[in-house]
Formats: C-alpha cells, sequence, structure tokens
C-alpha cells in the first residue's frame, strides 16, 4: 500500500456526490487524500447533449470508460462512437471530451493519475448556478493546469 493511501470499498449509490460541471452530478469514489495522491476515480451522470468543452490537463493522464448510455469521445482529432464498455485513455497534453449524444443521462467512470483535479471539481460545485459559466470552468481549470482547447464534442462535431 502507498503511503498515505488507506483501504477502500465504495458500493453502488455510495459515495460523496456534487454537482458537475456539465449539469450533471459526480460522485467521488476515491479521492487523492484516500490514495496517496496517486489516483482520483469518480463516477459522472452527464445529461443528454452534455459534456465538458475540449480541453488538456498539464498535470494527470485520465482514463474514461463509459457505464451507460450514448456517448461519443473526442481523443486528439479522432471522434468515435463509445457505447456502454468502451474505455479511452488519455495521456496528459492531449486535447479530449466527450458528449451524450442519446437522449437518456450517461454514466462514465473517470479516473485521474495522479490525483489532484478535485480542487477543480469542488470549487466547481461550491458556486452558485448562475456562476457555473463557460468563463468559470476556464478560470477554474487554469488553477489546476487544465487549459480549453476548443467548444464541446455537441458544438464542434454535432451528431
Amino acid at each position: 500500500m502507498s503511503a498515505g493511501s488507506v483501504p477502500v470499498h465504495v458500493r453502488p449509490g455510495e459515495g460523496d456526490t456534487i454537482r458537475n460541471p456539465v449539469n450533471g452530478a459526480f460522485t467521488y469514489k476515491l479521492r487523492g487524500e484516500q490514495s496517496g495522491g496517486g489516483l482520483l476515480v469518480l463516477e459522472t451522470e452527464v445529461p443528454p447533449g452534455g459534456g465538458p468543452p475540449l480541453h488538456v490537463h498539464a498535470n494527470e493522464d485520465e482514463g474514461l470508460y463509459t457505464l451507460a448510455g450514448d456517448v461519443r469521445f473526442r481523443l486528439g482529432d479522432d471522434v468515435r462512437p463509445a457505447p456502454p464498455g468502451t474505455f479511452m485513455f488519455v495521456p496528459r497534453g492531449v486535447p479530449h471530451c466527450f458528449t451524450n449524444a442519446g437522449e437518456d443521462a450517461a454514466r462514465v467512470l473517470i479516473f485521474f493519475t495522479p490525483a489532484g483535479m478535485e480542487r477543480f471539481f469542488d470549487g466547481f460545485a461550491a458556486l452558485a448556478p448562475a456562476e457555473m459559466t463557460p468563463e468559470a470552468f476556464r478560470r477554474l481549470g487554469a488553477e489546476v493546469g487544465m487549459q480549453v482547447a476548443g467548444p464541446p464534442l455537441a458544438v464542434s462535431h454535432p451528431a
């Protein structure tokens, strides 16, 4: 076990849930302080048409696994369907985003290594709904080394 790590068992429906930047919900499954800073895992609910803007992480690698819904991933310039069971690995420095192209809420499991994006997600969730703007996303993201590189996938590549 890594220094600072603690064993964690999170059952379905458990975990701290906050509002995510795309109008759905994030449920923390593992926070950095539980993994000695090595890993952040969260499950996100993405409403129809929802998804983050094209963005780049300077400090973290990211993995995304579609649990449910009609999701599309963009990795660099490559856009592909991502039905349930699809996994995408995004090395730091690679532009990426995703969208829920379906009519029902989608669910995606997201991993960051090392941890650290909690500051962005917690900061965004603490904003009043009227403050949850693209500029706030850009500003809070920049504070943790995440840069917005373009519009959401639903805008750049409508289905």
